[in-house]
C-alpha cells in the first residue's frame, strides 16, 4: 500500500497508476480516492498518469484529531506531488475536493501545476454572510454536524440515496450499488473528520485564493447540485478568477462524475488536450 507521512506524523494513502503527464484528483467529502476509479481508469487507457489520494481522516489514511481544514488538505497535497515529484500536473477536484485543489495551488504555488479543473465544488463560500447574502445559512450545516453524530451510517445513507446523486428526483433510477460504494467509502472514514469537514467546507472563504490563480482553471457545475447550489457557486468562482471557464450542466446533481461519467470524462479529456 502507497502511502506518504507528513511532517505531523500523518500517513496518507496514494493511487498512483501508469505513465506520462500526471492527473491528480482530490475527492469530495466524505468519501475516498476509490471515488475517482471510473475516471482514473478511463484516463490511464488514454496514455495519462493518474494519481489519487485519500484525504486525512478519510479512506486509508490516518484518522488523527485534527488538521481537518483546508490548510492541511492542501499541505498534505502538496506533500503527495512533491514525493512524487509531479510536473505539469493537471489537477481535478471534486465537490470538497475542488476547494482543496484551490487552496493547494494558493497556498504553495504554481510551479508544478498546468492546469486544474474543479467539479461541483465548494468555492467561493457556502455559508451564508453578510458579503455571501446568497449561501445557505450556518443552521444548514450545523445540522448535517448533529444527523452525523446521532447516527452516522444513517445518515450516509440518506445522503447516498437522495440529495447527491439527484435519486429523490422524479422519475431517478437510483442505483443501489452506487448508493452502497458511496456508503461504504463514507464509512471507512473517522467521524471527527468528517464531522470537523462539514465546517471546512461550509466556511473557509476562498475568494482571495480564486484571485491569486493564473493557470487555466475549468470550472464544472450540474444546475440541479442539491449540495452545493449552483448559483452561489460557480458563476461567481469564474468571475474571480484570473483565467477560468464555465461549463454548466443543465439537470445534473452534485454527484455527476459518477452517474454521468462519459459526459464528465469526454469534457475533462477535451480541456487537458485544449
Amino acid at each position: 500500500m502507497s502511502t506518504i507521512t507528513t511532517t505531523d506524523g500523518t500517513e496518507i494513502f496514494y493511487k498512483d497508476w501508469g505513465s506520462g503527464q500526471p492527473i491528480v484528483f482530490s475527492h469530495g467529502w466524505p468519501l475516498s480516492a476509490d471515488d475517482w476509479d471510473t475516471q482514473m481508469l478511463f484516463f490511464l487507457s488514454h496514455g495519462y498518469r493518474v494519481i489519487a489520494h485519500d484525504r486525512r481522516g478519510h479512506g486509508r489514511s490516518t484518522q488523527t484529531s485534527d488538521g481537518h481544514d483546508m490548510d492541511h488538505y492542501a499541505d498534505d497535497l502538496a506533500a503527495v506531488t512533491a514525493h512524487l515529484n509531479l510536473e505539469e500536473a493537471v489537477h481535478v477536484g471534486h465537490s470538497t475536493g475542488g476547494g482543496e485543489v484551490i487552496r493547494y495551488i494558493a497556498r504553495h504555488g504554481e510551479g508544478r501545476v498546468a492546469k486544474a479543473v474543479i467539479m461541483s465544488a465548494i468555492p467561493p463560500l457556502m455559508v451564508k454572510t453578510d458579503a455571501n447574502s446568497g449561501g445557505e445559512p450556518k443552521s444548514v450545516f450545523d445540522d448535517l454536524q448533529a444527523q452525523l453524530a446521532a447516527n452516522r451510517s444513517e445518515f450516509y445513507q440518506a445522503v447516498a440515496s437522495g440529495p447527491f446523486y439527484g435519486y429523490n428526483r422524479p422519475g431517478a433510477e437510483p442505483s443501489e450499488a452506487i448508493i452502497q460504494n458511496w456508503w461504504r467509502q463514507g464509512m471507512m472514514g473517522a467521524a471527527n473528520a468528517h464531522y470537523d469537514g462539514i465546517v471546512a467546507f461550509s466556511q473557509t472563504d476562498f475568494t482571495e485564493d480564486l484571485q491569486k490563480i493564473s493557470v487555466p482553471v475549468h470550472v464544472m457545475h450540474g444546475d440541479d447540485d442539491q449540495i452545493v447550489p449552483y448559483a452561489d457557486s460557480a458563476p461567481l468562482t469564474v468571475k474571480l478568477l484570473q483565467n477560468g471557464t464555465l461549463k454548466t450542466y443543465p439537470g445534473f446533481p452534485h454527484g455527476m462524475p459518477t452517474v454521468h461519467a462519459e459526459t464528465i470524462n469526454a469534457e475533462l479529456l477535451a480541456f487537458i488536450q485544449s
